[in-house]
């Protein structure tokens, strides 16, 4: 009598091992990981899971007094705490989705040595745990939002282009999942890329319009600063929402297209890394 098996394990050669259907059959263990780190993050804690409005409020506060009224500068006409605000919600969830998957290898060594499951998983739960907290900060950004429309109309005018959110949030995942599954990759064999990380993240929010708008920048600086893919979604973000500036339309295609092509890269790295990891994480 031959032996009937529930599933086969093997190697697989091709270059992106990305089995979607692998992928759906763990999916009760993607969003177990969710409500793990969700529940891991801020369990006994004082304030739980309020800090996830209090860490933008202080930085948009701080940041209000540093960049607006020390520095004095220019946020385009636009209510200081909504221009700082609108730009912190968007580069939290970028920053940390990258920061966080980007230690998808080390931190679960112990796991991914004891147990078989499909290792994107780990990084992909990292990129909805954090979408979890884009969306509580999102709504405390639309309650200044509103609140700024009904005190300050003047000083608001929304645009059309609020329509286009869903995919500045994939294009965010997309850069967000890529360079960090890249990064995460490379950590197994040199560990002194973990230590770049926060300083490289850091370095690419003064490169992207948080605390100023490109209005305020020659040409020449603007075409560098685009260069960075979350420029456009910070730039366009603002203006679809507070009116400050024009939209970028080659901006978003550039920045959606450079999310597929960091995705991709960042996938065929991961799936290779990950066949021989173990031996040398």
């Amino acid at each position: 009598m031959e032996d009937k098996w529930d599933g086969e394990i093997s190697a697989r050669s091709r270059v992106i091992n990305l089995n979607l259907k692998e992928i759906y059959k763990h999916s009760y263990l993607c969003f177990l990981f969710v409500k793990r780190d969700i529940v891991a993050t801020y369990k006994q804690t004082v304030l739980g899971p309020l800090w996830f409005i209090i860490q933008p409020v202080l930085t948009t506060i701080t940041f209000t007094i540093i960049f607006g009224n020390v520095a004095q500068l220019s946020t385009d006409g636009m209510p200081k705490v909504l221009f700082y605000l609108s730009g912190i919600t968007i580069w939290s969830y970028f920053a940390e989705s990258l920061t966080k998957t980007s230690n998808t290898f080390v931190q679960n060594q112990a796991m991914f040595g004891k147990v078989y499951f499909p290792r994107i998983i780990v990084p992909l739960s990292v990129i909805l745990t954090s979408l979890f907290k884009f969306s509580i900060q999102f709504l405390l950004f639309l309650c200044f939002w509103v609140y700024y429309l009904v005190t300050m109309p003047e000083a608001l005018t929304p645009t059309y282009e609020i329509v286009y959110l869903p995919i500045f949030i994939i294009t965010m995942a997309m850069l967000g999942l890529g360079f960090g599954t890249l990064i995460s990759a490379m950590t197994t064999k040199y560990r002194d890329m973990a230590n770049l990380v926060g300083f490289g993240v850091q370095l690419m929010m003064y490169a992207s319009p948080i605390i100023y708008p490109l209005s305020t920048v020659s040409d020449k600086m603007a075409f560098y600063l685009k260069l960075n893919p979350m420029t456009s979604v910070i730039h366009n973000f603002k203006v679809a929402f507070l009116g400050a500036g024009q939209f970028d339309y080659w901006g978003m295609l550039y920045s959606f297209c450079f999310g597929i092509g960091i995705l991709l890269i960042g996938l065929i790295v991961f799936t290779k890394v990950e066949k021989s990891f173990i031996d040398t994480v």
